[in-house]
C-alpha cells in the first residue's frame, strides 16, 4: 500500500520497515488503518444523546479528523471505511439507538455500550459515509500539501467537517421525507424531530445542535496534529545528532 506525497505523522512515529518487502509494509500498513478503525471506535463512545433528535453529539468526528491527517488520504478513508464495515457486525458505533426520549443521556467510555446496524437502519448513517469522505481530504491535505503543520491546519479539518455534513444531512433529510419509520421508537422520523418542513427538520436534527461541539472538535484536532509533530521532531534530533 505505496503512499505518494510527503511523509505523513503516521510514518514518521512508525517508519517503514526496511527489511521484508511488500508483505512487511503492507502488514504495517494493515495495523495503522485497524489501528486508527478502533481509535475512531473508542471515540464513538465519548456520547452525547439530545432529547430532540436521534443523531448524538459523539467524539467521532475528532478521531476522524486525526485519522485522516495522521494516515494520509488512503490509509485515512480506508480506516474509516474498515470503521463502518466492522460496525455491520461489531459494537462499534455510538452508543444505544433508543430514539426521541426527551430527556438527555451522557455516557463517556466504559461501560462499553457500542452498537452494531446497517446503515438502513440508523438515522445517523450518512455520517458514517462522510467520515470516510472527510479522513480522504484531511488525509490529502496532510499528505500532499502538508497542510497539517502549517496554519492551514485548521482550513484542512474545517473541510474535512463540512465533507461530514453533507451525506449526513442528505441521508437524513431523504429519511425525513420518505416517512422512514424509527425502528426502535416505532415512529415516522418526521415526528421524532421538531421543525416545520423537512429541511427545518434536518437542520434542526442534524446540524444546529452540533455546531458548538463540532468547532470544539476541529480546534482541538487542529491542535493534536502539529503539537504531536513538535514532538516527533524534539525525538529524531537527538536521535539524528547521535548518528
Amino acid at each position: 500500500m505505496q503512499q505518494s506525497g510527503a511523509i505523513t505523522l503516521a510514518d514518521a512515529v512508525f517508519p517503514r520497515i526496511r527489511t521484508g518487502g511488500r508483505t512487511a509494509v503492507l502488514a504495517r500498513d494493515v495495523a495503522l488503518i485497524v489501528g486508527f478503525a478502533g481509535f475512531v471506535a473508542l471515540c464513538a463512545q465519548v456520547a452525547i444523546r439530545l432529547p430532540w433528535t436521534t443523531v448524538p453529539i459523539t467524539g467521532q468526528t475528532f478521531g476522524v479528523l486525526v485519522a485522516g491527517g495522521a494516515l494520509g488520504m488512503w490509509r485515512g478513508a480506508g480506516a474509516l471505511a474498515i470503521y463502518m464495515l466492522a460496525g455491520f457486525m461489531m459494537p462499534v458505533y455510538a452508543p444505544g439507538n433508543p430514539g426521541v426520549t426527551g430527556s438527555w443521556d451522557v455516557h463517556f467510555i466504559l461501560p462499553w455500550k457500542g452498537t452494531h446496524a446497517f446503515p438502513w437502519d440508523i438515522s445517523s448513517s450518512g455520517y458514517i459515509v462522510g467520515f470516510i469522505l472527510a479522513a480522504a481530504i484531511v488525509g490529502y491535505l496532510a499528505q500532499h500539501r502538508q497542510w497539517d503543520r502549517k496554519p492551514w491546519v485548521h482550513l484542512g479539518m474545517l473541510l474535512g467537517n463540512i465533507a461530514v455534513y453533507v451525506p449526513g444531512l442528505l441521508w437524513l433529510a431523504y429519511l425525513i421525507g420518505s416517512g422512514w419509520v424509527h425502528p426502535v421508537a416505532g415512529k415516522p422520523l418526521a415526528d421524532l424531530i421538531p421543525g416545520a418542513g423537512t429541511w427545518s427538520k434536518t437542520l434542526v436534527g442534524g446540524l444546529y445542535p452540533f455546531i458548538v461541539g463540532d468547532l470544539m472538535k476541529l480546534l482541538l484536532a487542529s491542535a493534536t496534529l502539529p503539537a504531536a509533530w513538535a514532538l516527533v521532531q524534539r525525538w529524531r534530533k537527538p536521535q539524528d545528532g547521535g548518528a
